[in-house]
């Protein structure tokens, strides 16, 4: 603003940044904080500013596949057809149906389950389970597995909130059958449920011992399986090649339940590949238990939701991979990523590793290729349009191909371009 002249009204400058596309309510207010710092100039980058606060599509360049802070799996595909759907309508008769329906029974089917539920996340299928199975009574679970999720919440926590009461087995390194009987058999613990949980995001190793499914089973409790990251069928059938050597020990729901797990709790933006979900699958029984409780209509999904998940399911009994976006950033040969990065004719093309991420998988990385520019250029490269996120590792930004789509390329290449010279 230039000394001495007058500073526009609020109003005129908000209509000056009508072209940003940002409803005039928002302007205002950007403009209201410009001129109250006595900088009306400011208002073009504050808009920009607040553009860039809303949700938007970005180009994961991170390297992590499942990157928590970018919504973990990506999504491919509308999730829904139109603005409407038939939610919560039967077709066939015209009468009103439970949402439920649609994508429960699918994802039963690929799970080899008798039923399934999907709630809003993981840890509310948790909850919902052992509101359901021990609300006031005794939850048996090894000292080992009463880890931290993401977000800093505790499995000891998500159990309380579900008025169920920890009831805790052998130690932290070591828990044998014997720990889970002597609960059981207490009279006092009131075990209703024996918890297993898979610590997904830690590994403990060295002098460790831990109870499999099959022999929790017999403890005449119904043994729930909190699996965390998703893996359907350890078989992978929807991958031409079989299992990647990555999942070597990563339980899937399938086996879990052929093991005698009564119900696995599971994701469905981690390996599963699909949207923030919690699945809930097993006996059938039990799965309509959780279903008419109290919280299940407080903790259900909306159909964005559901419709993206029906389409991750579809892809699975379809086994088809290449659909699910995950799978297929996850499976793409280093080979074919080093071929994009040359392609792309900016940077220079690098050897990198890539995660999984999300809490999943420790300790895993896979090999990958992309390409890097010197110096910490991501700041630059986040204003781009759409975004772009890369990581930055000894002196250079690094952007590594297996998380960006390969149509994405096209974009990438542009915006590494307008950097100037490539390193």
């Amino acid at each position: 603003m230039r000394t001495g002249s007058r500073p526009p009204s609020v109003d005129a400058l908000a209509r000056s940044l009508a072209g940003t596309g940002l409803p005039h309510a928002v302007l205002v207010e950007v403009a209201r904080a410009a001129v109250a710092a006595g900088d009306p100039d400011s208002a073009v980058e504050r808009a920009a500013e607040a553009g860039r606060r809303l949700l938007q599509p970005v180009v994961n360049a991170t390297g992590v596949l499942l990157h928590t802070n970018l919504g973990r799996a990506p999504l491919g595909g509308p999730a829904l057809p139109g603005t409407s759907s038939n939610l919560e309508l039967d077709l066939a008769t015209g009468q009103r149906g439970s949402r439920q329906d649609r994508v429960g029974p699918l994802l039963a089917l690929a799970a080899g389950a008798e039923g399934a539920l999907v709630v809003n996340n993981c840890a509310a299928a948790v909850v919902l389970v052992l509101a359901t199975l021990a609300r006031g009574r005794g939850v048996a679970v090894s000292r080992g597995e009463l880890i931290e999720i993401g977000g800093g919440f505790r499995i000891p926590e998500v159990l309380e909130s579900s008025g169920a009461r920890l009831v805790e087995v052998g130690t932290t390194n070591r828990t044998r059958l014997a720990d889970y009987r002597r609960a059981v058999d207490d009279g006092e613990a009131d075990v209703a449920v024996v918890l297993k949980v898979h610590p997904s995001n830690y590994r403990l190793t060295g002098f460790t011992e831990s109870v499999e499914v099959g022999p929790l089973a017999g403890l005449g409790r119904p043994v729930v399986a909190d699996l965390g990251s998703g893996l359907l069928d350890a078989a992978t059938p929807w991958l031409p090649g079989g299992p990647p050597r990555w999942l070597e020990g990563e339980p899937a729901a399938r086996q879990t339940l052929a093991a005698g797990a009564n119900l696995v709790t599971f994701s469905g933006d981690k390996l599963l590949g699909g949207p923030q979900a919690g699945i809930i699958a097993g006996r059938v029984g039990l799965v309509a238990a959780c279903a008419r409780h109290p919280l299940a209509r407080a903790l259900r999904p909306g159909g964005l939701v559901l419709g993206a998940l029906q389409e991750v399911a579809l892809a699975y009994l379809r086994r088809d991979g290449a659909a699910i976006p995950f799978w297929r950033m996850a499976t793409e040969p280093v080979e074919a990523l080093r071929g994009r990065a040359e392609a792309l004719g900016a940077g220079r093309v690098v050897e990198c590793r890539s995660v999984t991420g999300g809490g999943t998988l420790p300790g895993v990385e896979l090999a990958s290729a992309g390409v890097a520019v010197d110096g910490d250029r991501s700041a630059e490269l986040r204003t781009a349009d759409p975004p772009v996120v890369a990581r930055v590792s000894e002196g250079r930004t690094v952007c590594d191909l297996r998380t960006v789509a390969p149509e994405e390329d096209a974009h990438l290449a542009k915006v590494l371009a307008a950097l100037g010279r490539p390193s």
